[in-house]
């Protein structure tokens, strides 16, 4: 904690990001107006006193459907690599305590999912379950699974040698015992980097599919669909795609930062 609290780096990442965090559910009570108001008299407007990040085609306030905004892709940001992580645990402890036929079969099929290209994968996914929050969060999950899962699967395979475990094994502790109190603890440093990491990925992913019209839709104020709504006004009204991409740069920023001092915190050569 104390090397972490030393990279200044990544104190000011992790103030940002609580900061954004903090901003999105008091979004009600910070932004000053209702992110759906409209206002055709005063649409396409430049950041003004009234305005601080101009208005929409629609007249819609943009400061304030950007922190509206930070609720679904901040949400579906964590959410996602959470989901995706948990699974990718699960399959990853299997495969890395117990190994054999069901580890060899797993990570073939693993190798074959991760074949595919990410995007197109999360892509294909999104177009069968369809668009909105949920159907978003599923899709960017599935196309984490398999990276959690090899990775916590090496990081077992590397502690299940030690001998505490062989320890554990000789007093007769239960399988699950020793993958929930022994193996995991003590194999989760790498995994915690990448989901800190991997927030910063599915934002950008998430904002990519509403780009591109299959994530979440308007008037839902999405960094991702106002920045898809934006691009059609991109030469005259460059402050409009400004706004969130802004935001998004941002948030990745802060999470880099931070995921990179935590890596360096938790790195054992470092620590020695």
């Amino acid at each position: 904690m104390r090397q972490l609290l030393k990279n200044k780096a990544a104190t000011a990442g992790i103030i940002i990001f609580i900061a954004e965090i903090i901003l999105a559910v008091l979004a009600p009570l910070v932004a000053p107006y209702d992110p759906n108001e409209m206002d055709i008299i005063h649409k396409l407007q430049g950041p003004s006193i009234q305005h601080l990040m101009g208005t929409d085609d629609l007249g819609r306030d943009l400061f304030s459907r950007v922190l509206y905004g930070a609720r679904y892709s901040l949400g579906m940001g964590i959410c996602a690599t959470a989901l995706g992580s948990l699974a990718g645990m699960i399959i990853g402890s299997v495969c890395g305590y117990f190994g054999g036929k069901v580890d060899y079969l797993v990570m073939r099929f693993l190798d074959i999912v991760q074949a595919i290209p990410g995007t197109l994968l999360v892509i294909v996914v999104a177009a069968v379950l369809g668009t909105g929050f949920i159907e978003t969060v599923v899709a960017l999950s599935i196309s984490g699974i398999a990276g959690a899962a090899r990775l916590l699967r090496a990081s077992m395979l590397n502690v299940r040698q030690l001998e505490y475990i062989e320890a554990s094994h000789s007093i007769n502790c239960s399988k699950m015992r020793i993958i929930l109190h022994h193996l995991l603890p003590n194999s989760f440093s790498p995994m915690i980097v990448s989901m800190t990491m991997g927030i910063a990925s599915t934002i950008v992913a998430a904002a990519a599919l509403s780009f591109v019209g299959l994530g979440v839709q308007p008037p839902t104020p999405e960094w991702g669909s106002i920045l898809n709504t934006g691009r059609n006004f991109m030469r005259e009204h460059a402050y409009y795609m400004l706004a969130p991409g802004l935001a998004i740069m941002v948030t990745v920023l802060s999470l880099n930062m931070f995921g990179d001092g935590l890596r360096d915190a938790l790195d054992p050569k470092l620590k020695n």
